[in-house]
Formats: C-alpha cells, sequence, structure tokens
C-alpha cells in the first residue's frame, strides 16, 4: 500500500505554480475591485475621510516641510509619500479591497455625465461651475463645443489613471501597488506643473506618474480597439500617427484611442490659468459635440468591465486546483 504525498513537484515547478496563484489571485482581486467601484460608487465616507484626501493632506505637510525649488527635495518627498502610501497597502493586504479604493471610474462618469447634461440643458454657466472637477483648464469663456472637449479628453485620460492602470497595478504587485500608483497620480496632480513654484520640485512626482501609467495607457488603448471592433484599425492607426504630439507620452494615448473610436477630433488650444497650451489634434474626425460626452463615458465603461471580465478570467484559470495538483 502506498503512502504519502501522491504529487510531489519539483521545487522550482511549486514555486513557478504558487507565483501563478499569487498573481491570479491579484487578477481576480483587481477585477472585484473595478466591479465593486461600479457598484458602490466612492467609499461611502465624508469627503475629509476619504483615503486620497488623507493622503493629500500628509503630502501637502511633507510638501511644507520640505519644499524647496531643487530636484533633490522633490526627489525626497515623492520618495516618502510614496513609500508611505506603498506601506499602508501592504496593511490593508486584500488586492480587492485596495483596488476599490484605488479605483475611481464611477465618479469620473457621474461627472462627465453631469456636464453633459449641463450642456444638453444649455445651461452653460453650470457646465462651467462643473468643469473643474475633471480638468485643471480655465473654464471661464469656453463655449459648449469646447467643454464637451475638455470632458471627453479627460474621460480618456482618466480611463487609464482611475480604472486601468490601478487594476494593472494591483495585479502586478498587489494592494502595495494599487496604493503606490494612485499615490503616484495625486502627487502629480498636486507639484507635477512646469511653473514657478514647481519646475524643479515636481520633476520627480511627474516621472514617477509617467512611469506608472505607462503600461496601462497602452492597455487602454488595445481595449479600446477590443470593445469597438469596427474601430480598432482606426484606433491603431490613431495611436501610431498621432499620440506622440501629445505633451503627455501617456494621455495622448488614450486620447487618441477615444478619439479614432468615437469618430472626433480632439487637442487644440487649452487655457491653464495665465499659460495658453496649443497642443496638435488627435484624429481626423468631426469637432466634439455635447452629445459625445455620453458616448466617450459609455465607451470608458465598456473598457473598463472588459478589463473586469478578462481579469476575472485569467485569474480563476490561473488559480483553479488542477493547476496545482499537476
Amino acid at each position: 500500500m502506498r503512502t504519502g504525498p501522491r504529487h510531489l513537484l519539483p521545487p522550482e515547478t511549486a514555486a513557478g505554480t504558487h507565483f501563478l496563484a499569487k498573481v491570479g489571485a491579484r487578477a481576480v482581486g483587481a477585477a472585484l475591485g473595478i466591479v465593486a467601484d461600479r457598484l458602490l460608487g466612492e467609499p461611502p465616507v465624508p469627503p475629509a475621510l476619504h483615503p486620497v484626501a488623507l493622503f493629500g493632506k500628509v503630502a501637502s505637510a511633507t510638501e511644507e516641510k520640505l519644499y524647496a525649488d531643487d530636484q533633490t527635495r522633490g526627489i525626497t518627498h515623492t520618495v516618502l509619500n510614496a513609500a508611505l502610501a506603498a506601506g499602508v497597502g501592504r496593511v490593508v493586504g486584500s488586492p480587492a479591497a485596495a483596488g476599490y479604493l484605488a479605483t475611481s471610474g464611477k465618479a469620473l462618469h457621474t461627472a462627465a455625465l453631469d456636464i453633459g447634461a449641463a450642456l444638453h440643458d444649455d445651461d452653460l454657466d453650470r457646465a462651467r461651475d462643473l468643469l473643474p472637477t475633471l480638468v485643471g483648464r480655465d473654464p471661464g469663456g469656453l463655449d459648449a463645443a469646447e467643454i464637451a472637449r475638455a470632458t471627453v479628453e479627460s474621460v480618456a485620460e482618466n480611463t487609464t489613471d482611475a480604472v486601468v492602470a490601478p487594476a494593472l497595478w494591483t495585479v502586478v504587485a498587489g494592494a502595495p501597488g494599487a496604493f503606490l500608483h494612485r499615490a503616484g497620480d495625486t502627487l502629480d496632480s498636486m507639484v507635477g506643473y512646469r511653473n514657478d513654484r514647481y519646475d524643479q520640485f515636481g520633476r520627480a512626482a511627474a516621472r514617477l506618474d509617467d512611469v506608472l501609467a505607462w503600461p496601462a495607457a497602452r492597455a487602454t488603448a488595445l481595449l479600446v480597439a477590443l470593445v469597438r471592433p469596427r474601430q480598432a484599425a482606426a484606433v491603431w492607426h490613431t495611436v501610431r500617427s498621432d499620440a506622440a504630439a501629445h505633451p503627455s507620452p501617456n494621455s495622448g494615448v488614450a486620447e487618441a484611442a477615444f478619439a479614432a473610436a468615437l469618430g472626433v477630433q480632439l487637442g487644440g488650444t487649452n487655457r491653464y490659468g495665465d499659460v495658453v497650451e496649443t497642443r496638435a489634434t488627435l484624429g481626423t474626425g468631426r469637432p466634439v459635440e455635447p452629445s459625445d460626452i455620453d458616448a466617450a463615458v459609455a465607451l470608458s465603461r465598456h473598457v473598463s468591465l472588459a478589463l473586469a471580465g478578462i481579469l476575472a478570467g485569467a485569474g480563476l484559470l490561473a488559480t483553479k486546483p488542477w493547476r496545482r495538483r499537476r
């Protein structure tokens, strides 16, 4: 009668199987995070207690202590806050919980649809008041078409930042990865500007955000082509031909993909306070109209759901018991 283990794997095979199972579990957690955000929206806490708001307060306090328009000080500020975020992620532990907290797709879509509703009602003042919830450009003097363009561009860019990137970094590094990405994105929005105050101090935060968003932006373009197969060739061509002209190595990829999928043209003149920036056009379609906001939100939702489905399927396949028994 035979006793002992029936299946004894070589150490290297067992280690590989264990690693695959861990990645699979993180992928399932990332998918659950996207679904939870779709169902629940932002965490049900006062705005001041939202994890991102709390992190922002810590980052502001750190900036106050460290600030000088110097790259070394900026690197120190970025590293300390990024390490803090990753450490909190390790304490949280759960990829699903961290993925949910780091994802804000529903809030993005709600904000965009609110602007679209204001434009539909011809309430230009209300649309201008709502626009700063999505973009940093000056809304004063923008007409309905320019507000619609800004909104569509924000939906495209933030599909990467608020949905795809948190999920991918959850897969790569679990809860610490999700929080690290959200920290990089938040730090970039706080100090990653090319102005007199942050030209040197904010460079490290901007570079960290660029690195963390690089794979996610390309994944976003692939997902756009996947969920809009009839426009897939146009998406591929527009990303290859136009994205590099955008000042961001990542936002241009997502915006070019959305422009092609929606059949519109993005880019143009943007005003950020006293700074006026003229960007190259993305896509060869018609000018953006207010009705395109709904279409952009629908595209972003489909990208989110497709990503959740892919991650859940791949994760469940990687964690199936038969893989560990082979």
